[in-house]
């Protein structure tokens, strides 16, 4: 288990490799399809974003509210794939990190690895073990799309997987091919 801050992400991603477990400490953004559309069109009209891309970690999750004296509820990864359209521009601002589940179009592997970034991939169906590493969540932009808002959280050792490297390993790829080779 790799133990990396969001700060030492941009540096360390060059050295991760697909299938490596790491538990990632610092500030993540949410944001999934809704709030992408509305950044976008922030991006499009020249306007300021409500967080800074560049060495940014977003994750595409939901937060529901939260509940129990903790600062989120459920807060499991959403289906990525969903935000392909949006993720290589965001990558070629300075996107450091991305986290969700399932698999990526080959346009977001290419920019992954043109980026040297990284993708995580977060346990899907496990959302109050991922609430369990929210230390703090503040809303910060589009408060009218409900749990889809962009916020803010602090977060201590989030367990995620590394699924595609700045390299061009990929999980989902390698793990048919090895499967393959080994049940012909």
């Amino acid at each position: 288990m790799i133990e990396l801050t969001v700060e030492e992400l941009k540096s360390a991603a060059k050295t991760l490799r697909a299938g490596d477990r790491v538990l990632l400490s610092g500030t993540v953004y949410t944001a999934r399809d809704a709030a992408h559309k509305r950044i976008f069109e922030l991006l499009d009209r020249g306007e300021n974003l409500p967080f800074d891309i560049a060495g940014a970690v977003i994750y595409y999750t939901g937060p529901t509210p939260a509940q129990n004296g903790r600062p989120v509820g459920s807060c499991g990864p959403t289906t990525s794939i969903r935000m392909d359209k949006f993720t290589p521009r965001l990558l070629d601002m300075g996107l450091a990190g991305i986290i969700g589940k399932g698999e990526r179009g080959q346009e977001v592997c290419e920019a992954i690895i043109k980026n040297g970034t990284v993708y995580f991939c977060a346990v899907g169906g496990a959302g109050a073990l991922m609430a369990s590493h929210v230390v703090s969540a503040e809303e910060i932009a589009f408060s009218d799309l409900g749990c889809e808002s962009v916020k803010r959280l602090e977060v201590s050792k989030l367990p995620v997987t590394v699924c595609i490297d700045a390299l061009g390993g990929n999980i989902f790829r390698d793990g048919k091919q090895n499967y393959a080779a080994t049940n012909g």
